[in-house]
């Protein structure tokens, strides 16, 4: 998001769902993303990622979290009913973190120990839609007038672009209005077309 807001050009790399050693050996651990600097020097924490980019390259244009930041509270609230309804459905979905059987099956491995069963998910998803569209219908209001650019962002659009992957949610006007603003700002594409 931060590459494209600040027009820096960026090659993305893409670690296998099941590669522990390629991302151990850049930052001590299993994470991404990864942010490789012009010195060589590797960073994890995207948070952290964001804020070096926004100091290193021209004015800051990320306004910090405020106290009670209504962007991160929505985040907390609604998260864990938008990863059971998104996360068995990314399993199915073509990524490049997926493109071997391995991978794919150590995704599912790893998410089933947070989430639970997939197929358990699955069937709940008409009452976890209902619970993630009364989250959205809260968020729609803070969303009405807002045209500024702030750490909030960084959790609500990527959390907005997971849930794009479900089909058959009802995304009230300035949610939808927000995303779409937000997806060409940040050249980062949402799951319309993978839709499940």
């Amino acid at each position: 998001m931060i590459f494209a807001l600040k027009n820096i050009p960026l090659e993305l790399q893409y670690f296998l769902e099941n590669d522990v050693d390629g991302p151990s050996k850049l930052v001590g651990k299993k994470t991404t993303p990864i942010l490789e600097k012009t010195d060589g020097s590797h960073m994890a924490e995207s948070m952290d990622i964001v804020h070096y980019i926004d100091g290193q390259y021209g004015d800051k244009i990320v306004a910090p979290l405020k106290e009670e930041d209504p962007f991160k509270a929505w985040w907390d609230t609604a998260a864990m009913t938008v990863f059971k309804l998104a996360i068995p459905r990314l399993t199915q979905a073509d990524l490049p973190e997926f493109a071997t059987t391995e991978a794919r099956e150590a995704f599912y491995a790893r998410q089933s120990k947070n989430f639970g069963n997939f197929n358990d998910l699955l069937a709940k998803t008409p009452e976890l839609i209902k619970e993630v569209e009364t989250h959205l219908a809260k968020l729609d209001p803070v969303l009405a007038d807002y045209n500024e650019l702030a750490e909030g962002d960084f959790f609500i659009f990527p959390l907005l672009r997971t849930l794009s992957i479900v089909e058959g949610v009802d995304y009230p006007s300035n949610v939808r209005s927000y995303v779409k603003r937000m997806e060409q700002a940040t050249a980062v594409s949402i799951y319309c077309d993978q839709t499940r």
